[in-house]
Parts: C-alpha cells; sequence; structure tokens
C-alpha cells in the first residue's frame, strides 16, 4: 500500500470511529444554534463562533451567560476553567506529536475536543507507536468540525422558524454524548474517583450563580484525580 492510500485510508478510518459520536453531537450543535439565535445573537456572530472558538460546553455557556447580561470579563474567566480539560488531553498526547511540524500540532490543538480525544486515545491503545496520527486525527477533527458548524446553521434557522424549540429538551444529547466519552475512560481507581467527585460536585452546587458550581466542581475533582494518581505511583513505588 502506497503512502498516499495509507494516510487516505486512517482519514477515513479516524472519520469512521467518530460516527457514533457524531450522533449524539447533532442535536448538540443543532440546540447551540437555537439558544444563541433566542439569546439574540446574529447569524454571523454565532458562526463565527463555531467556527473560530470550535467549544461546544463553552459556546453554550457563552450564550447562555450573554443572553443574562453576565460581563465579558466573567464569561472568558468561565469559559476558561470549562475549558481547562483540554490541557489534560493535550498533555496526554504530547509525547505523540512532539514530532511532527508545528502547523500540524496548531491544527490538532485546533481540533482537540472532548470526542475526538476519545477515539485517538483508543486508537493510540492500540498502536503504541502513533504511526499515522496526523491522519487519524485528520479525519476525526475535520468530520467534527464540518458537523458542528452545519449543526450551527441549522439550529440557526430553526430557532427562527421555530420559537420555543430550546424547551425540547435537546440538551439531553449532551449527556449521552459525554458518558459515551467518559465511560470508556473510567480505567482505573483515580479516574472512577474523579467521575465521582465531579458527578457529586455538580450535584451539589446544582443552580449556582453564572456556572461557577460547575467550574469548582471541575476543579476539585480534577484535583482530586490527580492527588489520587500520585498516591497510587508512589504506593506501586513503594511494593516494587
Amino acid at each position: 500500500m502506497s503512502e498516499t492510500e495509507n494516510s487516505s485510508r486512517l482519514v477515513f478510518q479516524g472519520a469512521r470511529d467518530t460516527l457514533p459520536l457524531i450522533l449524539a453531537a447533532i442535536p448538540f450543535g443543532i440546540l447551540y444554534g437555537v439558544l444563541a439565535k433566542t439569546g439574540g445573537l446574529s447569524f454571523g456572530a454565532t458562526l463565527a463562533m463555531s467556527l473560530l472558538v470550535y467549544a461546544g460546553s463553552a459556546q453554550f455557556i457563552a450564550v447562555s451567560m450573554m443572553a443574562t447580561g453576565v460581563a465579558w470579563p466573567a464569561i472568558l474567566l468561565t469559559t476558561f476553567f470549562v475549558n481547562l480539560r483540554h490541557m489534560l488531553y493535550a498533555a496526554t498526547l504530547v509525547p505523540h506529536v512532539r514530532s511532527m511540524s508545528s502547523f500540524v500540532k496548531a491544527r490538532m490543538a485546533f481540533w482537540l475536543t472532548d470526542e475526538t480525544f476519545a477515539v485517538v486515545i483508543n486508537w493510540l491503545r492500540e498502536h503504541r507507536s502513533g504511526f499515522g496520527l496526523q491522519w487519524y486525527y485528520l479525519g476525526s477533527g475535520l468530520l467534527m468540525y464540518s458537523n458542528w458548524a452545519l449543526c450551527t446553521v441549522i439550529g440557526y434557522a430553526l430557532g427562527i422558524s421555530l420559537p420555543g424549540m430550546e424547551g425540547w429538551g435537546l440538551e439531553v444529547a449532551m449527556i449521552v454524548a459525554f458518558v459515551g466519552i467518559v465511560a470508556p475512560a473510567l480505567t482505573n481507581s483515580a479516574m472512577w474517583i474523579t467521575a465521582g467527585v465531579a458527578s457529586l460536585g455538580g450535584v451539589l452546587t446544582w443552580g449556582w450563580p453564572n456556572q461557577s458550581g460547575l467550574m469548582i466542581s471541575a476543579l476539585i475533582a480534577v484535583a482530586t484525580g490527580v492527588a489520587v494518581e500520585k498516591l497510587s505511583k508512589k504506593e506501586e513505588a513503594r511494593n516494587d
């Protein structure tokens, strides 16, 4: 098989493996478009956010806070903390991308979403050498990005023609998508404890203003998970 054929095969494989998560992300993207329209954003601003920010949860939080008149510094700070998980994703991928060009790294960083990270990490477990990672990643990232942009347009159009659509309960797709992403990653005690602390924190801080409960719960959960993992490694070192 030629290098071009192998690259094309990996791009297709990355897109194919991402497809199940796309199905859950479609209503998620449509709902964002609807909420943006309901919140008073113009079509240009709504689409530009999807094309340039490309961060689903951050976009949801931003449009919700803008609709209630929250100041920009608070919006930026909240979305920053919500997206801190991407730093953990990036740190996990660093050993596999060191030899790649700056352009490829930048493209991969921009397309780093929960869904793409999930399928890429699963692929790396089976292909430890990481050979062809940039092509597999391209297939996943390109499909997710195109889908998100298209769903944004559809959602905005539906927000115009079907007022009140934001009350249809489409946000359940977000829950389904994240369960599908998180469940396969729960492979050790640190992961389970992190998920448990995050879930408990989310319940206890439900209704806190400006999504502050989400931010605090995420920080506490990550800190707890890191502490548990460090203790586990120390215990393993003692046993060795």
